[in-house]
């Protein structure tokens, strides 16, 4: 989230640099407000001349006059968002960014005014912020979980959850299906929880860090898991079937035969082969040498 300060979120401004009726410094909210309030506002004329200037010879000076007098619609717009718990510093900065690109895409030529043109603007960009500063996960992400978003907190009565009919009701006025209305508003009334652990000694009490993560479920064990799972089925019998048949009965008896990895011993093998135990051990050698060339492949 931004910083709440208003000295970063409303610049400075001087009345030398604008001689529109700043008088002095700003530096809180309220004399912002003030200052916004008293600005001269202009006769649609004035507006089209200077919307004019701007759109033909790249005025800046009338560019700053259209938004200095429209600074006080962006407040009244921000008025209408305090319920989100944002900073009304940050809405109004956000809703000037929207001024300022209203300004400069209006068409003088329209017919319309540039305050009913700024409003969509300055809304989308206060929009775009509360979605993205009022919980750490975001509610809304399409486009219609964004109008069912700013709708449903406009219709919902109090902080009650929305009972059948009340659902049945909004989902007819804002034209979508009622598990939709359910789903935001199960997103609206959930809080943010600190995954961390509690900060108190309380040894019974477990953040969702303790239990939301689990080893099993990380990616790379998850990984690893499937390849060590796929070398003990296809790895494995690949690499005996390229083995003769003395060396593979080798290799099974000493390593395979038991799952607690009691395989037979090599004098026991030297007399089932009738040869010497150093003569087994040179064979399982150069077996298990060739076997783990195959295996590289599956690793």
């Amino acid at each position: 989230m931004k910083n709440p300060s208003v000295n970063t979120a409303l610049m400075p401004i001087e009345t030398n640099a604008l001689a529109l009726g700043f008088s002095g410094t700003l530096g809180n909210i309220d004399a912002y407000i003030s200052a916004v309030n008293r600005l001269p506002m202009l006769t649609h004329d004035e507006e089209v001349s200077l919307a004019k200037q701007l759109r033909d010879k790249n005025d800046l000076g009338a560019a700053q006059k259209l938004v200095l007098s429209h600074l006080r619609l962006v407040v009244s717009i921000a008025r209408g968002y305090l319920g989100y718990g944002l900073p009304h510093a940050d809405l109004i900065q956000e809703g000037n960014i929207g001024l300022m690109k209203a300004v400069k895409r209006f068409d003088p030529d329209q017919g319309v005014r540039l305050v009913s043109y700024a409003m969509h603007w300055i809304k989308a960009e206060m929009h775009e912020y509360i979605l993205k500063n009022w919980r750490l996960v975001k509610v809304a992400t399409t486009k219609a979980q964004r109008k069912l978003f700013f709708n449903l907190r406009s219709h919902k009565e109090g902080l009650d959850a929305m009972t059948p009919s009340q659902v049945d009701a909004l989902a007819k006025t804002l034209n979508v299906k009622r598990e939709e209305v359910i789903e935001m508003e199960t997103r609206l009334t959930g809080r943010d929880i600190a995954l961390d652990a509690p900060t108190d000694d309380d040894d019974e009490k477990f953040a969702p860090i303790a239990y939301l993560s689990s080893e099993l479920q990380e990616p790379t064990k998850v990984l690893e898991a499937q390849r060590y799972d796929r070398m003990q089925s296809e790895g494995l019998e690949s690499a005996l079937s390229k083995l003769d048949e003395r060396s593979r009965r080798i290799v099974e008896a000493r390593w395979l035969a038991n799952d607690d990895g009691s395989g037979a011993t090599l004098h026991e093998l030297a007399d089932e082969f009738g040869v010497s135990a150093e003569r087994i051990r040179q064979i399982e050698a150069v077996a298990l040498k060739k076997m783990k060339g195959s295996l590289a492949a599956f690793s």
